[in-house]
């Protein structure tokens, strides 16, 4: 009689309302992304073993279909059994299930990238710093390509209509991102007026945060290595009800558990630095969105900003 229960409880958990929390809708099982997203909403609650395992999952998705459930553990340095009790906590019976639709996703070509070996090669001819512009070349295009086939439509237009209905939308930024921060704020602000990026002033990204309430929305982005001060700040948003869109290079950053929305950029680099390129195409993306769904209020406001900037002469005019 137990096991019978066991069973008709896994069963019906397949629509992964997730470790205890309640999904908006449910989530289907043979969706690769959507079973990704189930992972994510269970990060926080898993044991440290099996979030080590989660989290290299996440962070290798594309390695799932490909690698048997040994190779997985092995890269993720954990036990084949650890994978295993993973996909239980999702609501699959074996590893194997879960690792069906991630299979059927690749066989039936729903995972495509264009091939451009052959024009990214012809680049690299001439010596050192056109094999350096082949590098960056590839490494903008395969950042934007894996951002685009890895999110959708519907996925952007829900968070761009969250902006849209806030009472408030505070853009949390630290460092290069402060100035990312800034620049969303700007554009998004001519749509919409109720738009701040933080921190600001001298402030903290707490303080920054500290009047936020339930019909404001938070936009955070946090890249390794993680910021305590915007981790901190996220928490506190969730707290008072604020929903939070979260950006990251990773979806198992500690900011993305309890966001509303997730965004997992690739940042690869080709050089030192990370590579922001994929992150501005996302911010423009929702910028768009965002501008679409505000009405026609908002071209207004961009008209009366552009002839606003033509009577201060701001603009350059030949005549």
């Amino acid at each position: 009689m137990v096991r019978w229960h066991m069973k008709f409880l896994r069963a019906i958990s397949i629509s992964f309302l997730g470790c205890g929390q309640m999904a908006d809708s449910p989530i289907r099982s043979d969706d690769a992304s959507q079973v990704l997203e189930a992972l994510t909403r269970c990060l926080e609650d898993l044991t440290p073993e099996l979030r080590k395992a989660a989290t290299h999952v996440l962070e290798n998705s594309s390695l799932i279909s490909v690698s048997s459930i040994r190779e997985m553990a092995q890269r993720a340095d954990v036990s084949p059994n650890t994978l295993v009790r993973m996909a239980r906590a999702v609501g699959f019976e074996r590893y194997e299930d879960f690792r069906r639709p991630f299979r059927d996703k690749v066989i039936n070509g729903d995972d495509p990238f264009p091939e451009r070996a052959s024009w990214l090669k012809s680049l690299s001819k001439g010596g050192k710093l056109s094999e350096l512009y082949t590098g960056m070349a590839t490494a903008s295009i395969n950042n934007i390509e894996r951002l685009f086939s890895e999110t959708n439509a519907r996925a952007i237009k829900g968070a761009a209509d969250d902006i849209v209905k806030a009472q408030m939308t505070y853009v949390l930024g630290v460092g290069i991102f402060n100035a990312m921060a800034m620049n969303f704020t700007h554009l998004a602000g001519i749509a919409l007026g109720s738009v701040i990026a933080i921190p600001r002033d001298g402030l903290s990204p707490i303080e920054g945060i500290a009047r936020a309430e339930k019909r404001d929305v938070l936009l955070a982005m946090a890249f390794r290595p993680y910021r305590r001060d915007v981790v901190q700040a996220v928490a506190l948003a969730v707290s008072r009800g604020v929903k939070v869109i979260g950006i990251s290079d990773s979806p198992a950053a500690p900011i993305m558990a309890r966001a509303s929305h997730r965004f997992v950029v690739p940042t690869d680099p080709s050089q030192f630095f990370p590579s922001t390129v994929a992150l501005a195409s996302l911010l423009e993306t929702i910028i768009a969105f965002v501008v679409a769904g505000s009405g026609p209020e908002a071209v207004t406001r961009m008209e009366e900003l552009q002839e606003r900037d033509d009577d201060l002469g701001i603009n350059w005019n030949e005549d």
